[in-house]
């Protein structure tokens, strides 16, 4: 009797800790996606510079060129959506405001953001 008691008082915090557990694995390779992602843009933000400095130089071709200003409207993206995350209920508005430009046909994250969707899949 008491085993048994035992084993169904003890089951509903195993099943809290093992959730809590998987949520916390969750958040940590969440930020480590994100970190990758972050880490790619300023790679690609870096690039991006070099070559302007190439053009204004009169050194670079017109695909780097091209490839350039692709990462700079990246850039302009991410700055779009710090103004969201500046905002009281960032959490809700950013959501919602990538929802709604999935909807329109608007790419709103930047292309490296981008990539991490078809990653996670």
């Amino acid at each position: 009797m008491f085993k048994a008691r035992n084993f169904v008082l003890r089951a509903p915090v195993r099943t809290i800790k093992i959730k809590r557990k998987r949520s916390s694995v969750s958040l940590k390779r969440q930020m480590l996606l994100l970190k990758v992602a972050l880490h790619q843009e300023k790679d690609e933000t870096r690039e991006m510079l070099i070559i302007y400095r190439q053009y204004t130089k009169g050194q670079a071709s017109k695909q780097q060129l091209a490839q350039a200003n692709e990462q700079f409207l990246d850039v302009l993206k991410g700055i779009g959506l710090g103004v969201f995350a500046v905002m009281p209920f960032a959490p809700i508005t950013i959501p919602v405001v990538i929802k709604v430009g999935q909807w329109v046909g608007v790419d709103i994250l930047p292309s490296s953001f981008s990539d991490l969707k078809t990653r996670r899949r």
